[in-house]
């Protein structure tokens, strides 16, 4: 099959978006391969009230636009409730704040799929200007240049990098995907990782495709920093089957003893205490989140980046 004649759908979650979300569609209309429909699931604090945001001028991809309330946003359930709208071959999930560096992004994420055997890709994700060195380097580590296609015989060396995989920008071959369940129905975080645990543990592939380009990071504080992980945590004990028994507090250091190198070997020696708080406030935001199990629910609310997820008897 050929990549034009590929019938895709590109599915955005979408709350309170800022001018990336019009600058995403236009270079999405530009594309060399388009998707056949943009799929918008707009979380809004009130079902009533349905909050704006602007089209392109004579934008030629039909876009439609599915409300989610607040208190019923979850990163897995919503994106499987998109998913269900969809009949395309591949299902493409971007997240609002993700911007195309050029016209290929769909076409090189499309490619892999001449391997019957792919059955997701994700892209590269590079810095936005503001970003500091420690945050580019960071993205850099997590999204090198060279592109890799992963397979459960790299579980060994790989450790939990095996798994990764972004919906920030990604996508999914639907057979698959359907087979395989979809994406979990409730999870505070890391929907796109245990969706590749099952892929890869089914025999499937996934597909890092380093040509595939968006721009993307954000600029957390240490709190931020702090509560983020504590939600990696969470659901990283919630699906301790997928996520704890591979490693995956190694790969953490890896990243900032080579963060510390790059910054020594460049002479930013005043940026060492930042990457020391960063990694520290990283560190005990996860160690608390994977221990969530043990703590006061109240506490936990006060940790969490999430806290409409805690509801419903969660703990």
């Amino acid at each position: 099959m050929k990549l034009r004649d590929i019938y895709l759908d590109l599915i955005i979650p979408v709350y309170q978006p800022d001018d990336r979300l019009y600058q995403l569609l236009i270079r999405i209309g530009k594309q060399t391969v388009k998707p056949k429909n943009i799929l918008i699931l707009q979380t809004v604090s009130d079902i009533t009230r349905k909050d704006e945001f602007e089209i392109p001028d004579n934008y030629s991809i039909d876009i439609q636009v599915f409300y989610v309330e607040k208190e019923d946003f979850d990163h897995g359930g919503t994106r499987k409730y998109g998913a269900a709208l969809s009949d395309a071959d591949i299902l493409m999930f971007m997240t609002q704040d993700a911007v195309p560096v050029d016209e290929f992004l769909i076409e090189t994420l499309l490619e892999p799929y001449k391997d019957s055997h792919v059955s997701a890709t994700y892209a590269r994700q590079l810095s936005i200007s503001k970003a500091n060195i420690i945050e580019r380097y960071t993205r850099n580590f997590n999204y090198p240049k060279e592109s890799r296609i992963k397979s459960a015989k790299d579980i060994e060396t790989l450790g939990i990098k095996a798994f990764f995989c972004s919906n920030v920008c990604a996508t999914y071959r639907r057979d698959i995907y359907e087979k395989l369940g979809g994406f979990v129905q409730r999870t505070i975080f890391n929907e796109d990782m245990i969706m590749a645990h099952a892929m890869i543990m089914a025999g499937y592939k996934i597909a890092y495709q380093a040509k595939a380009k968006v721009v993307h990071s954000h600029i957390y504080s240490y709190l931020q920093q702090f509560s983020r992980n504590f939600d990696l945590g969470v659901s990283h004990r919630q699906y301790a089957d997928v996520f704890l028994g591979v490693s995956s507090e190694t790969e953490g250091i890896r990243l900032v003893k080579s963060t510390l190198q790059y910054l020594i070997r460049h002479k930013k020696y005043l940026l060492i205490p930042e990457l020391i708080l960063c990694s520290g406030f990283k560190y005990l935001g996860y160690k608390l989140g994977v221990n969530y199990n043990k703590l006061p629910e109240g506490f936990v609310k006060h940790c969490t980046m999430n806290r409409s997820y805690w509801k419903d008897g969660v703990f």
